[in-house]
């Protein structure tokens, strides 16, 4: 038997898709700018800053999406700025580097604290994050959308032999990111040398520098340089985070369409990709550099012994100077968040998270989009 619509419900169906078709077009194109201090594609965390401009640009037809990579519009204090001034639309920021402008971000940062990938990936929902966000909205007018992944296996390269023991540090000249691994650097005995990225290559060719902390990405770049990798697991020796904010000034201007848009790509699509590439780029490192000989060049991963000598050598050096950088407040926010740190790991143990069970093979393509002759490949922008 055939189903037949009645004329009265053809025309009700066909008013309901005009309807639906007049909504959609009725939502305006979004025309924005995204900076960030981290190096263009084949950088994971700029392969999914593209795949977020793709998807709004599929979204929203009509929208433009421009991104800026290697500080090529703003560094993160300055687009800090950039966002509280309306003079940015969105920024990938960094906690550590964020706190010249806003002490406070310095409270999540330390290493052997967020340990796990489920930890890691639940740093939103502690009330340290909360309390940030609503400083940096009250006081900088930034809406911080979501913390995300850096690479977890930061950690320290050497030149010329490999920094496994707090002795292996002594008098050495090593490349920092900032003031809170200063202090860990110092407080093993080395000489810290905070760089940015790009004068690290030259550093080392000349001797400035004997060893570095930086990523796996970071290790890739210089690894002929400085073989020796060593990793004391997850954030065993750096702790930081990436985080995602939107000038308000900006986002007040949007339409309701326009921000349920917005988010449903930047929730739904951006963040679950952004967490999985970055997972997913470490994972491939590990396989394509990892060894279990620690007199060979490559990535070396510390056993439980080796990395608990490296945090009981740190004795809280780092936690002591991010207390000395804020007020008493500030001070209880970074034991608040050693508390729970310490809780989140303990629910969210090694192998727990959806992240840990992914297949990487599914991203074969997406890396391989961004080898070596690809579009954006070294980039320093999308336009």
């Amino acid at each position: 038997m055939k189903l037949k619509l009645s004329t009265g419900l053809l025309s009700l169906t066909a008013a309901s898709l005009l309807t639906l078709a007049s909504t959609a077009a009725a939502v305006e194109p979004i025309k924005m700018r995204w900076a960030s201090d981290h190096s263009g594609p084949p950088h994971p965390a700029a392969i999914a800053e593209v795949y977020f401009a793709e998807k709004l640009e599929e979204k929203l037809p009509g929208s433009k999406v421009q991104i800026f990579w290697a500080k090529s519009l703003y560094d993160i204090p300055k687009g800090v700025k950039a966002l509280s001034q309306g003079n940015l639309e969105v920024l990938t920021g960094q906690f550590g580097k964020t706190a010249s402008v806003e002490p406070y971000a310095n409270v999540v940062l330390g290493a052997g604290k967020l340990t796990t990938p489920g930890a890691i990936g639940k740093l939103d929902t502690t009330l340290t994050y909360k309390a940030i966000a609503d400083l940096m909205s009250k006081k900088h007018q930034i809406a911080l959308l979501a913390s995300g992944d850096m690479s977890m296996y930061m950690g320290v390269g050497g030149t010329k032999s490999r920094y496994l023991a707090p002795a292996d540090f002594n008098g050495q000249k090593i490349r920092s990111m900032g003031p809170a691994e200063n202090a860990l650097l110092s407080s093993l005995g080395a000489n810290p040398q905070s760089m940015a990225f790009g004068e690290v290559p030259p550093a080392l060719q000349t001797g400035v520098i004997d060893g570095l902390l930086t990523s796996l990405g970071g290790f890739n770049a210089v690894k002929e340089q400085a073989p020796y990798f060593s990793v004391a697991g997850l954030n065993g020796i750096v702790g930081d985070y990436y985080w995602f904010g939107a000038s308000e000034k900006w986002w007040n201007k949007l339409s309701k369409a326009q921000k349920a848009a917005f988010k449903d790509v930047f929730e739904n699509d951006f963040l679950p990709f952004q967490r999985a590439i970055n997972f997913c780029a470490d994972q491939r490192m590990v396989k394509k550099y990892g060894t279990d000989d620690k007199t060979k060049p490559g990535i070396y991963i510390m056993t439980p012994a080796e990395a608990g000598a490296i945090k009981k050598a740190e004795g809280g050096a780092t936690d002591v100077w991010i207390k000395s950088k804020v007020d008493a407040k500030g001070a209880n926010l970074a034991n608040a968040f050693n508390l729970e740190a310490e809780q989140l790991v303990k629910d969210n143990p090694i192998g727990s998270s959806e992240l840990e069970k992914i297949d990487c093979s599914q991203y074969d393509n997406v890396f391989a989009r961004y080898t070596k002759g690809g579009a954006l490949t070294g980039a320093k922008e999308r336009k």
